[in-house]
C-alpha cells in the first residue's frame, strides 16, 4: 500500500499543501516510523480515530497496522489553527482526538467514516466545515519570512509589531516561537533536499546552514537521527 501524496483540490490550495494516503498491505509486518517536525499540522484518520496532529518538536512515532489505511489533508504551516479557532500551542507535540476540540463535527464525519466513505473526502468536507476563517494574510508573511531565515527582529519590524506580539502570534498560529519556528522550517528544507538524494554538504549549503556539522546537529536535535538515515529515505506522514 505505502505512503502517497495526492494534490488539494483548487478551492483548498495554498490552505492544504497535499493529501495523503499511507497503509501496509495486509499480512505484512506492523510499520513502525518516525513523523518529523515540519512546521505543518495535519487532520488525520488513522483507521480508528480522526486526530489532530499538532506541530511538533521532535520525531513522533507512529506504527500502522497491516491492511488499516490511514489518511490525512496536511495544511501549510500556520492554516489549520485559524480554521479549528484553537492555538496550535495547544496541540504541540500531540495527536489530539477531534472529539475533544469539536464534539459535533467529529461525530458527523465519524458517522461517514463508520458507513465506509473514502476517508479524503470526508476530511475534505470536513475543512469546509470547520468554524474559523483562513488564516490571516500576515501568519504567511511570518512563515515566508523565517522560512527564508529572516531574524525575528526583522520579521516583526517589516509587519510593524513588536517581537513579543511576533512570538506571541507565533505560539498561536505555529505553536512555537519565531526561533523554533525558523529552526524547523530550515530543517524541513534539508530534509526534503536529504530525502532527493542531495548530498549531505550540499543540503547544509542548500538549506542554509553554517557548514555540514551544523546541519548534523540540528538532524539529530529534531529528528533524533544522523542525516545519513534520511539521505534517500521515504517520506511518511
Amino acid at each position: 500500500m505505502g505512503y502517497r501524496e495526492i494534490p488539494p483540490p483548487r478551492p483548498l490550495r495554498g490552505e492544504i499543501e497535499c493529501a495523503w494516503t499511507a497503509g501496509v498491505a495486509a499480512g505484512a509486518p506492523t510499520e513502525s516510523i518516525d513523523v518529523l517536525p515540519d512546521g505543518c499540522m495535519d487532520l488525520v484518520w488513522t483507521g480508528r480515530e480522526l486526530l489532530v496532529a499538532g506541530p511538533d518538536t521532535g520525531p513522533h512515532p507512529v506504527s500502522r497496522a497491516p491492511g488499516v489505511l490511514s489518511a490525512g489533508l496536511r495544511f501549510a504551516p500556520g492554516r489549520l489553527p485559524a480554521l479549528l479557532g484553537v492555538p496550535a500551542a495547544e496541540v504541540r507535540d500531540l495527536r489530539a482526538p477531534l472529539a475533544e476540540l469539536h464534539p459535533a463535527l467529529a461525530r458527523r464525519a465519524l458517522a461517514r467514516l463508520e458507513r465506509g466513505e473514502p476517508p479524503l473526502p470526508v476530511l475534505l468536507g470536513l475543512t469546509f466545515a470547520l468554524p474559523g476563517e483562513p488564516a490571516e494574510q500576515a501568519v504567511r508573511v511570518v512563515a515566508a519570512q523565517l522560512g527564508a531565515g529572516a531574524s525575528a527582529a526583522a520579521t516583526a519590524e517589516r509587519l510593524g509589531w513588536t517581537e513579543r506580539s511576533l512570538h506571541r502570534r507565533c505560539l498561536a498560529a505555529f505553536g512555537y516561537g519565531p526561533a523554533v519556528l525558523r529552526r524547523v522550517l530550515r530543517f524541513r528544507r534539508a530534509a526534503l533536499l536529504l530525502y532527493d538524494g542531495v548530498p549531505i554538504a550540499d543540503a547544509a549549503a542548500e538549506a542554509g546552514y553554517a557548514d555540514q556539522p551544523h546541519l548534523s546537529r540540528e538532524v539529530k536535535a529534531l529528528a533524533g537521527v544522523a542525516p545519513s538515515r534520511i539521505y534517500g529515505g521515504q517520506r511518511g506522514a
